[in-house]
């Protein structure tokens, strides 16, 4: 075993590095990445310094895995923060205390009205199509609405 370790090779690095960027493949959710991608960085090193001691390559990748999980680890906190567009994504928001014309009349309290360049569906009290109302809330893709005063 100390034989194999005192002639560690830079392909040995780069082959460990190759394996685990393969399991990433097969979900493990970006921590194999950056590991791979340190095993990667020790082959690089090892082959630019041949004379790199095994202790200070173990020593190497060990530094350089920690380091790329804590970073990876603080970007994927920073990632949800709140955005500063807190309306993306979320279709309808918009319409949130505008008034439309009611497109077909609300039955059964469903309807739907035109906003944009697409029908959407509310529910609210009876009322015949025409009516202006209010957008006053939203469940998924339905808007809630209110006859205007």
């Amino acid at each position: 075993m100390m034989d194999f370790l005192q002639h560690l090779s830079f392909w040995d690095w780069l082959a460990l590095g190759t394996l685990l960027l393969i399991l990433e493949v097969f979900g493990a959710g970006g921590y194999l990445l950056w590991t791979g991608m340190a095993a990667a960085a020790v082959g690089v090193l090892s082959y630019l310094f041949p004379a790199l001691p095994w202790p200070w390559q173990f020593l190497l990748f060990a530094l350089l895995s920690v380091l790329t999980a804590v970073l990876w680890w603080q970007r994927l906190r920073n990632a949800g923060k709140t955005s500063q567009q807190p309306g993306l994504n979320q279709r309808g928001q918009e319409f949130m205390g505008r008034t439309f014309a009611l497109h077909e009349a609300i039955v059964d309290g469903r309807g739907k009205i035109k906003a944009g360049d697409s029908l959407w569906l509310v529910s609210g009290p009876d009322l015949p199509a025409g009516t202006p109302v209010e957008v006053v809330g939203q469940d998924g893709v339905v808007l809630k609405i209110k006859a205007c005063a």
